[in-house]
């Protein structure tokens, strides 16, 4: 038998949570691209993605040579510009120093007795320096080519060599962790020992300084010209791969997950110890002191499971993580022209510069898979070499001509129409252009339509490509005659996709005494059966608003909005390291002008809703301020601001222009100065409205054309809204 109460209260239910978004017919759809993940699903050329999706050229890449080798792991310059490169391979006779003079020709510069070159060094008579492994030792190679042993460390492993002022040059080794000091005839003595299994990376600072990186702890170390050690840092990684320093901050990367044993929660664990040898005169020991067996040594070409930091330790000694990545491995740090770092990585062979401690740009990606060493050489000009393949490289400093994205493709889920592309972007003297293809099947290789330009415009592009399911565009930047790059940022395509009948999938039943919304106004009642949502559902802040209709009941992170014409709401998320309770200021002001103007001050929510009718039609911006003065007296009190992205305020009605009668056939013109057009009705002789599409059957403008066919001698009132439900209602009389 069919329980007749609950199929009512069921289809009451129904009712209840559709009747905000009634529709008639199918509704104009937006694929919208704006984040770098989004963007970076599609195949990128010449171009950099930020972080926060901004599109622009990328700097110039030249390859300078493709060596014979299948890595490269180190690179230096002499005092005449002349570059020299080495590496190997585990499986190689002999370890390959190569070099590329001004204006000349890359070389092989010497062979030495070894598998893999991993550190160079140049003194001040261009002499060249050259560390092999495994059972380690230095080279001495004079101009033409002639290598002499040097020094020999009676080790495995040397990462990192580097000279000081007074031309002593000190070796950090592995698998015993010590930094050799040695001086211009090749005498060397231990002077520092890490206690760590490797003294992985290292440099000289501007003040005379060794920093050292290590592992398998993971520390930063400052070594001073005396041979005292102080721990600067000892970060959650592993492996201290690079290190730079520009203007006394210094930069560290560290890979790799630490052991458990060697994981920082709170206060340090202590390791047992093994008694240590007498330490020589001068040296100081810090960390912890080397396992009986040694880990295994560090790689470049094999997966490590971590992924990387970047560490910024500033000139007071204060350290904190500016970028990470779960997945790419940084091998690599150097500067641009603007001072931002760069990091060379791995296994992608991508290189990334970091912007902010926000920010940070995929600025180009090399075909090799890693970015082994970075070369800060003479006239701030970078370079960089690679492993699997060796290869060396020179990044800019000018930009790429023009670069390309081929974005991925969308599938409407069933025939679509296509209607107009708009794009946010800043041409900077360049040139941005749209063009995009369309088909029925999901591979754009096979029997696609040919690519079409889309002539865009304020009012968009309209994308000539055939109605079909699947679309895709590709996005061409080109510099301008100053050399700037153009910017874009955000993407819009809308579409319109076939009506399809619908179908039951579930039927809910409300809970008991479900609360109704407040009584509408006529005008709320209008909005609510033309299908515009009478209550707003809000993702999580930083959150996309889902394309499709969203239930009016809210999952935890969510918020609803009742529906109130002309109020603007803002929302964001704050928080505190030492967990001190917030306060909060919002202001506002017109993106033209200069004058921040207050909202509210000292708000304790984390939300504002404002009547935006006390505001000018126009662009604006919001900035929240967040202070922890609430749990701090005045003198410590700090503060931090945002500002939002740019947003209208429109209370303006769209405006009915070109009215023209012929007979019964009666066609109008619908514009708005800021926002696209939403809908279009019309009533003949005070009866119900009725629902108008655009000629072009698409909306997706701020001015549409419209028809009507009604009888003569009547009156026809027409009714047009925009996305931000102005309205305006014309009387046309028809003769």
């Amino acid at each position: 038998m069919i329980n007749h109460s609950a199929l009512c209260r069921a289809a009451a239910f129904v009712l209840l949570a559709v009747a905000p978004r009634l529709s008639f017919g199918v509704d104009t759809r937006v694929w919208e691209q704006s984040e770098q993940a989004e963007f970076g699903r599609g195949t990128a050329k010449h171009l950099s993605i930020r972080s926060d999706g901004r599109i622009t050229l990328a700097p110039q890449v030249n390859e300078l040579d493709s060596t014979t080798v299948p890595y490269l792991w180190a690179i230096a310059q002499d005092s005449k510009g002349t570059l020299y490169y080495g590496g190997g391979a585990p499986t190689g006779a002999t370890a390959k120093i190569f070099s590329l003079a001004p204006n000349g020709k890359p070389k092989t510069f010497a062979e030495l007795t070894g598998l893999e070159t991993h550190a160079l060094a140049i003194d001040s008579e261009n002499r060249v320096y050259a560390a092999v492994l495994p059972d380690a030792k230095i080279y001495r190679i004079d101009r033409n080519g002639k290598p002499q042993l040097f020094f020999d460390p009676k080790c495995k492993y040397i990462w990192a060599m580097a000279f000081d002022h007074a031309g002593n040059l000190f070796v950090a080794t592995g698998d015993t962790g010590v930094i050799y000091k040695v001086d211009p005839g090749g005498n060397g003595s231990k002077f520092f020992e890490t206690n760590e299994t490797h003294a992985r990376s290292m440099i000289v600072d501007g003040s005379g300084n060794l920093i050292v990186g290590t592992e398998p702890g993971g520390l930063i170390i400052r070594v001073t010209p005396k041979g005292q050690g102080f721990v600067l840092y000892q970060t959650s990684k592993r492996e201290i791969t690079a290190l730079a320093e520009r203007d006394g901050i210094v930069y560290a990367a560290a890979i790799g997950s630490k052991p458990v044993s060697l994981s920082v929660t709170g206060t340090p664990p202590v390791l047992p110890q093994k008694q240590a040898p007498v330490t020589p005169a001068g040296t100081q020991r810090v960390g912890t002191p080397p396992p009986a067996t040694p880990p295994p040594v560090p790689s470049f070409n094999v997966s490590v499971a971590g992924g990387s930091d970047l560490y910024r330790i500033e000139t007071n000694g204060f350290a904190e993580r500016i970028w990470n990545s779960p997945t790419d491995l940084v091998y690599a740090i150097a500067f641009d022209r603007s001072g931002a770092p760069l990091l060379g990585t791995g296994n992608k062979g991508v290189i990334y510069r970091v912007d902010s401690d926000q920010l940070s740009t995929e600025l180009l990606s090399t075909p090799p898979t890693q970015v082994t060493a970075f070369l800060q050489g003479r006239n701030n000009n970078v370079y960089a070499v690679t492993g699997n393949v060796g290869n060396l490289y020179s990044i800019g400093p000018g930009l790429e001509d023009a670069g390309t994205l081929e974005s991925e493709v969308l599938d409407a889920d069933d025939f679509a129409y296509w209607g107009r592309a708009h794009i946010r972007s800043t041409l900077n003297g360049g040139l941005i252009s749209l063009e995009t293809r369309s088909g029925n099947l999901n591979n754009p290789e096979n029997n696609w339509s040919p690519w079409s330009k889309v002539s865009l415009s304020d009012l968009g592009g309209e994308i000539q490509s055939p109605a079909a399911r699947f679309l895709q565009y590709r996005l061409t930047l080109a510099c301008g005659s100053g050399g700037q790059s153009p910017s874009l940022s955000i993407i819009d395509i809308a579409y319109l996709p076939k009506n399809i009948a619908p179908k039951v999938q579930q039927i809910d039943l409300a809970p008991f005494n479900y609360r109704e919304a407040p009584s509408m106004s006529p005008l709320e009642r209008s909005v609510a059966a033309s299908g515009s949502p009478m209550t707003l559902a809000l993702p999580a802040v930083g959150q996309k608003r889902a394309a499709a209709p969203i239930s009016t009941l809210e999952s935890a992170g969510s918020a609803t909005l009742q529906y109130s014409k002309g109020f603007e709401t803002i929302r964001w998320a704050a928080s505190d390291a030492n967990g001190d309770p917030l306060e909060y200021k919002v202001e506002i002001k017109n993106t033209d002008g200069s004058i921040w103007h207050l909202l509210k001050d000292k708000l304790l929510d984390r939300f504002y809703a404002f009547d935006t009718a006390a505001f000018p039609d126009g662009r604006y911006v919001v900035r929240v301020t967040a202070s922890d003065a609430p749990g701090n007296i005045p003198a410590n009190a700090l503060s931090a601001s945002m500002e939002s992205d740019p947003f209208t305020i429109d209370n303006t009605p769209p405006e009915i222009r070109t009215v023209r009668v012929n007979g019964h056939h009666v066609t109008f013109t619908a514009t708005d100065a800021l926002s696209w057009i939403d809908k279009a009705e019309y009533a003949v002789e005070g009866g119900d409205w009725i629902l108008l599409e655009p000629v072009r059957k698409v909306t997706d403008s701020r001015q549409l054309d419209y028809e009507i066919q009604v009888p003569a001698g009547t009156t026809v009132a027409i009714r047009v809204f925009d996305e931000d439900d102005n309205v305006s209602v014309k009387q046309v009389p028809l003769q």
